[in-house]
């Protein structure tokens, strides 16, 4: 899901060039707000996935400590 979001991102971010080179300062801005929204939200589900992994494997600890 976030190499989706990046991709989207780095589409944006050449359709926000395209805007400034033809001087469509709406399409431009609205390219580079969504591009941005989508870098964050590409970003947000990394830290998930990461804060997720490292939840479980705590709790992999946990019941190590308590079995053993």
């Amino acid at each position: 899901m976030e190499i989706a979001f990046k991709i989207i991102a780095v589409v944006l971010v050449g359709a926000a060039a395209y805007f400034y080179s033809i001087d469509e300062k709406d399409w431009l801005f609205a390219s580079g707000v969504l591009s941005a929204c989508s870098f964050f939200l590409s970003m947000r589900f990394a830290i998930k996935k990461k804060m997720s992994a490292h939840q479980s494997e705590e709790d992999g600890d946990d019941n190590d400590l308590i079995s053993g």
